[in-house]
């Protein structure tokens, strides 16, 4: 879980774009984070197994 003020931070427009971090939309973690989900990769295994998130199934062979 992210500190609330980074989470805070993270919510205003940065004074250049470049500063500009992507967090998890659940937890605000900035480390392992799935642009295609806007998750982490902690959250979004944990919703994945759940069967929370559309067309993603666990690979088995």
């Amino acid at each position: 879980m992210a500190k609330e003020s980074k989470i805070a931070k993270a919510k205003t427009a940065p004074k250049f774009p470049i500063r500009h971090r992507n967090r998890c939309r659940l937890c605000g973690r900035a480390r392992g984070y799935l642009r295609k989900f806007g998750l982490c990769r902690l959250c979004f295994r944990d919703l994945a197994l759940k069967g929370e998130v559309a067309g993603v199934t666990k690979s088995s062979w």
